[in-house]
C-alpha cells in the first residue's frame, strides 16, 4: 500500500501515530520506535504494510520504504509542500471512506512540485479539491453583501468570493480567476495574486 503522511503525533517515548492519505482511505496507524526503521517525516510518499491485532484498536505501521522526489533535496520546496499537505489532516480527520482522489491530487501535485513554481500547483490543486467537494463558487456574488460582483475580486477561506471593498484584501483579475476555473490553470494570474492565494489556502481547505 501507498500514501502520503500528513500528520505525526508522538506516542509514549520515542513511538509515534502515523496519519496517512493512502490509495483509497485515511489510515491511522501506530509506529513503534526502532533503530533500524527508516527515517519518515510530514509529507513523505511511503510505501508500507498495515498489521492489526485484537489488543488494539489501531493497526501497526510496519515495513515502511521512503517513496522519494527530487525535490525533496531543496529545503524551500520541501518546506512548502510539509506546510501545503499538512493541511489535509484538520480538513480529513473525521472522515473514513475517502475514495482515490485525495491520494491522486497529492499524487498529481507532487509529480509537478520539483519543475513548476509549489504555490501555482498547490492553487490548481486546491480548486480541483473545492471542484470535486462541490464546493467551488463559480458565481461571482459577494459572500458578505450578495450583490453582483464586476471588476477585480477578493477571496476569501475556501475560495468565496467577495468585493474588495467588503474583505478588505488583495484583489485577483476576474478574467485570470476564470480562466483558472475553467482550465484549473494559474497562467493568467501575476505572482502577486498567486502569493494572496496562497495565503487564502493556508487560513484551511
Amino acid at each position: 500500500m501507498q500514501g502520503f503522511i500528513i500528520k505525526l503525533t508522538r506516542a509514549r517515548e520515542e513511538d509515534t501515530i502515523v496519519t496517512i492519505i493512502a490509495e483509497e482511505s485515511l489510515q491511522t496507524l501506530y509506529r513503534f520506535y526502532g533503530a533500524r526503521h527508516s527515517p519518515i517525516n510530514i509529507g513523505y510518499k511511503i510505501d508500507f504494510e498495515t498489521e492489526h491485532s485484537l489488543k488494539s484498536s489501531i493497526g501497526r505501521l510496519r515495513d515502511v520504504i521512503h517513496l522519494g522526489y527530487p525535490w525533496l533535496t531543496r529545503f524551500d520546496r520541501i518546506r512548502l509542500w510539509q506546510q501545503f499537505i499538512a493541511l489535509f489532516h484538520p480538513h480529513l480527520k473525521d472522515a473514513e471512506d475517502i475514495g482515490s482522489f485525495y491520494f491522486t491530487l497529492l499524487e498529481d501535485a507532487a509529480s509537478r512540485w520539483n519543475d513548476q513554481n509549489p504555490k501555482r500547483v498547490a492553487v490548481e490543486s486546491y480548486v480541483r479539491l473545492l471542484e470535486h467537494e462541490g464546493r467551488l463558487h463559480k458565481e461571482m456574488h459577494c459572500f458578505f453583501c450578495d450583490a453582483p460582483i464586476e471588476g477585480d475580486i477578493s477571496l476569501i477561506r475556501a475560495f468565496l468570493p467577495a468585493h474588495k471593498n467588503c474583505a478588505h484584501t488583495l484583489s485577483i483579475n476576474i478574467k485570470g480567476l476564470e480562466w483558472l476555473y475553467a482550465h484549473g490553470s494559474t497562467l493568467f494570474l501575476d505572482d502577486r495574486e498567486i502569493e494572496r492565494l496562497w495565503y487564502v489556502i493556508n487560513e484551511g481547505l
